[in-house]
């Protein structure tokens, strides 16, 4: 390879290069950023009034008491089948879950033959009413802090309505 060959290289090298910041320019001019930040955070000024956002405010649960008047147990059979890979309805046979056979009425925590969580052991003194049932079911793990229920909840306050109606019928 002769100079001049070389020389072409190079210089198609440098002209590249000279394009590439020509563009760049170009480009920074017409897509300007309204603001530069001279850190990587973008601070957000926050009320000191209020604790909580909107956002993270907790949904304060109505009593289901009165949709269990309307539950239609049907549905209730089908969105348990989200349960059932935990739970199962026969009576003395668990599963990952305790057996939901009875539940409603029992004491929280009470199956002598199933290790539940220190969260659970922790509400024993209560029992496991439709109310109850309500809240747990609805965020698990708001519920009880440290249980070993990865369930995330049911939202919906008629599907849960629906959930309690089944668990009624099917193992009382």
């Amino acid at each position: 390879m002769d100079g001049f060959e070389l020389n072409k290289i190079v210089a198609a090298f440098l002209i590249a290069l000279l394009a590439a910041m020509v563009f760049s320019m170009i480009g920074d001019s017409i897509v300007a950023p309204v603001k530069r930040l001279t850190k990587n955070v973008l601070i957000v000024p926050v009320s000191e009034d209020s604790s909580k956002s909107e956002l993270t405010k907790e949904k304060e649960l109505a009593p289901i008491t009165p949709l269990l008047a309307k539950a239609n147990v049907e549905n209730g059979e089908r969105v348990f089948k989200k349960c059932v890979q935990c739970h199962s309805l026969e009576k003395g046979k668990h599963g990952i879950g305790p057996s939901l056979w009875g539940v409603i009425g029992r004491v929280i925590a009470a199956l002598g033959d199933y290790a539940y969580s220190s969260a659970l052991k922790e509400k024993s003194a209560h029992q496991w009413d439709a109310e109850t049932i309500n809240q747990f079911i609805y965020k698990p793990r708001t519920f009880a802090r440290g249980t070993k229920m990865t369930f995330i909840g049911i939202d919906s306050d008629q599907e849960r309505a629906d959930v309690i109606a089944y668990l009624q019928k099917s193992g009382n």
